[in-house]
Order: C-alpha cells, then sequence, then structure tokens
C-alpha cells in the first residue's frame, strides 16, 4: 500500500503546478493485500432505528453539517482514516461540532473503496478494490458512533456507474453513501497520477439518477453523492447534472493551498454548480501545510455559500 503514496505524491505535483495536464512520473500501483475474514458480521450494529439517518431524520439539509475524513486501510498518504479508527472518530467528533453553526453536526467517514493504481492489473483498468471485510469494519465503528460512511471511488479505466453498481449491498444501507474523484477517472491509454482524469455533468447525472433508484427501491432516507472538483477541466457540461428525488448531490472544492489560492479555487468552482447541489469544502493537513497554516473552522464557515459538508484529507 506505501506505493499508493507515490502516485499521489505525483498528482499533487501537478496540482501545485497548476493543475497541468502533463505527464507525471506516477511510478507502479498499490497493491491491496488480501485480508482475513472478519468477526465484523457477528457484533455489527443495526441499521438507524426506521431506516433514519444516524442522528434521526431522513433528511440530511438544513439540519445537518457534514465534516469527514477521507481515509484507505493502512495508506495514510491518503488521509486520516488509515488506522485507529475508534480514536479517529472520537477526533472528527469533535471537530465536526467546531463547524455545527446553529446545525447538527453529523460526522463522515469518507473510505476509499476504489483506488486508482499506476499500474494496469489483471484486467488492465488501473484500479484496485478494498475487500468487502474491510468495508464492513468501517461501516460497523460508523455506526458504533452514529456517523456516515461515504464510499470513494477512484476508478482508473474502468467505467465508474459499472464501479458504483458493484458497492450495490453497501448503498441499499441507510446510513452509506457515494463519493467519486473524477480527477482519477482516465481514459483508453491513460494512466491515473500522470494525467488528470475527467467526467461531465451527463455521467454525473446517470450516477445520481440511479442512487435515486434504489432510495426509492430499499425505501432510504436522503443519500448523500459527493463528486470531488479540484479544477475547472476536471468537469464538463456541469449543468447537465439534475435534481434527483432522494439524493444530496454535493460538489466538494478541493483546490490546495494556502487560504488565498483555497479561495480563488472556490469563487472559480462554486458558481459552476448545478441547480440543487450543494457546496463541500476538502482541507489536506499534509498538502495544504506546505503552503502556510491550515484554514480555520471559521474562515471555512465564511466562504460563500455555506460549505455543507467539510473534508480533511
Amino acid at each position: 500500500m506505501r506505493r499508493t503514496a507515490v502516485v499521489v505524491t505525483s498528482l499533487m505535483l501537478l496540482l501545485a503546478a497548476g493543475c497541468s495536464d502533463g505527464k507525471a512520473d506516477a511510478g507502479p500501483g498499490p497493491v491491496l493485500k488480501p485480508v482475513p475474514k472478519s468477526s465484523a458480521a457477528s457484533s455489527m450494529p443495526g441499521p438507524p432505528a426506521d431506516g433514519d439517518l444516524p442522528r434521526g431524520g431522513r433528511q440530511l439539509f438544513p439540519k445537518y453539517q457534514l465534516v469527514g475524513y477521507v481515509g484507505l486501510p493502512g495508506s495514510p498518504a491518503l488521509g486520516p482514516l488509515d488506522k485507529d479508527l475508534d480514536a479517529k472518530a472520537d477526533k472528527l467528533e469533535k471537530l465536526a461540532k467546531s463547524y455545527a453553526v446553529g446545525r447538527t453536526p453529523l460526522p463522515v467517514l469518507e473510505l476509499i473503496v476504489v483506488v486508482a493504481s499506476g499500474g494496469p492489473g489483471k484486467d488492465r483498468k488501473y484500479r484496485n478494490r478494498l475487500a468487502d471485510e474491510k468495508i464492513e469494519n468501517y461501516l460497523k465503528v460508523a455506526r458504533e458512533h452514529k456517523m456516515l460512511l461515504l464510499l470513494d471511488i477512484q476508478p482508473g479505466r474502468a467505467k465508474i456507474l459499472d464501479e458504483v453498481k458493484r458497492q450495490e449491498r453497501w448503498l441499499k444501507e441507510p446510513d452509506v453513501g457515494l463519493a467519486f474523484d473524477p480527477e482519477w477517472a482516465v481514459g483508453p491509454g491513460q494512466v491515473p497520477g500522470r494525467v488528470f482524469g475527467h467526467t461531465s455533468g451527463g455521467e454525473l447525472d446517470s450516477i445520481a439518477k440511479y442512487l435515486s433508484g434504489l432510495v426509492e427501491q430499499n425505501d432510504l432516507p436522503e443519500k448523500v453523492f459527493v463528486f470531488h472538483q479540484l479544477s475547472t477541466r476536471i468537469v464538463s457540461n456541469e449543468k447537465a447534472l439534475k435534481e434527483h428525488p432522494g439524493v444530496v448531490t454535493i460538489k466538494s472544492v478541493d483546490g490546495i493551498g494556502n487560504r488565498k489560492d483555497k479561495e480563488s479555487t472556490w469563487r472559480k468552482l462554486t458558481p459552476t454548480m448545478a441547480a440543487g447541489v450543494h457546496a463541500g469544502f476538502k482541507l489536506f493537513y499534509q498538502e495544504d501545510t506546505r503552503h502556510g497554516p491550515l484554514m480555520t473552522p471559521a474562515q471555512v464557515m465564511a466562504l460563500k455559500p455555506r460549505p455543507e459538508f467539510v473534508v480533511y484529507e
């Protein structure tokens, strides 16, 4: 899993250089090692009562403020959710309260379940999937702390909707949502980490429509769908993304840098949001602090429009 950091570092260098689409030496891709069968199933807490959200009700906004950590087991370069999950959940709980600003905090564990790879793999899709046993463990922790679990997908060369549908067993749960990293969605002949990936409003709409169907078929509360964006070139024809019943779509603005640079990226990317899309904001513990102090909750919440999901990597 340490090789994952090589791919991530390459992409971060591209970001710092102004989001160039030029090539970078991404190195070999990560290898997800097999994990032993977990006993989590026997001790798994049940879903929230009455099919509600973890802290009650069936609608997210304006009641809740979402605050999350990103991570992948054994890969600290990809965020704080790499280990010590209960301790991290306790820390996240305290952080979420600092963002409440008149709302109820609802912490989020954003787990990378499909990770882009610098190597092709057996099917040459340039991505690896996290074992179900690992996902189950994170869901167990999320339920014990009454938090949401988001399944984050970096599809590589695979089709994003195919990867989303492979997670359907989890997405049918009332406390599990979806996140999509389109900068890791590359075309034929491209390698993740060497070029930036791309998506379209139409593709995002197809994902939201699929999630809406799951909500209706399974009588679920509102389901979170986050897509991350770090530059204007990552998403084309964004207005093609429509509103779908039961789906709360959030655009997470992911630019790296000091406060001035991050606010500049915010001003570029939030005006392009389609109707009904909510604003989100991402902070990087390592990459941002190379350029200056990490933005404080007060500084983040001063952004307009209000970031309704703040996530830390």
